[in-house]
C-alpha cells in the first residue's frame, strides 16, 4: 500500500469513527431537550438538568462532526479523545454516586453512556496511532 493510500484509509477512518460519535452524541443531546421530562419520569433527575447536558452535547456534536468532515489536525481529534475521556470518568461518577439525583434506571444509563463513550474514544485513539 502506498503512502498516498494509507493517509486516504487513515482520513477514512477518522471520518467514520468522530462522525459515528458526532451522531450519537447528537442524537443523545436532541433527545434530552426534546424530551427532558420523559426522561425524568424514566431516569430520574431534573428537566432542567438534562435540558443544560443536551443543549452541551449538541454544541459538542456540532464540533466533532466539523472535525469528522475535515480531520486535518491529529491534535484536534486528540482533544476529542480526552473529552471523551473525560465525559467517562464523569458518566461513571454519577453512576456510582447517585450525584444529579438520578434513580437505578438512570445509574445504569450513566453506566452504559461510560461505555460506549470509552469504546468510541478507544477505538478514535487507535485510529489516530495508525496516523503516525
Amino acid at each position: 500500500m502506498t503512502a498516498t493510500q494509507l493517509d486516504h484509509t487513515a482520513t477514512t477512518a477518522r471520518r467514520r469513527w468522530f462522525g459515528l460519535d458526532a451522531l450519537v452524541t447528537g442524537a443523545n443531546g436532541l433527545a434530552y431537550l426534546v424530551a427532558a421530562g420523559p426522561l425524568t419520569d424514566l431516569l430520574g433527575g431534573d428537566a432542567t438538568t438534562f435540558r443544560w447536558i443536551g443543549a452541551f452535547l449538541l454544541a459538542y456534536a456540532v464540533a466533532v462532526g466539523a472535525y469528522a468532515a475535515a480531520p486535518r489536525s491529529a491534535a484536534v481529534g486528540w482533544v476529542i479523545v480526552g473529552a471523551n475521556a473525560v465525559w467517562v470518568v464523569a458518566s461513571l461518577e454519577v453512576a456510582v454516586t447517585g450525584a444529579l439525583d438520578l434513580d437505578a434506571v438512570g445509574r445504569g444509563w450513566a453506566a452504559a453512556q461510560a461505555l460506549v463513550v470509552g469504546a468510541l474514544a478507544a477505538i478514535q485513539a487507535s485510529v489516530l496511532r495508525a496516523r503516525r
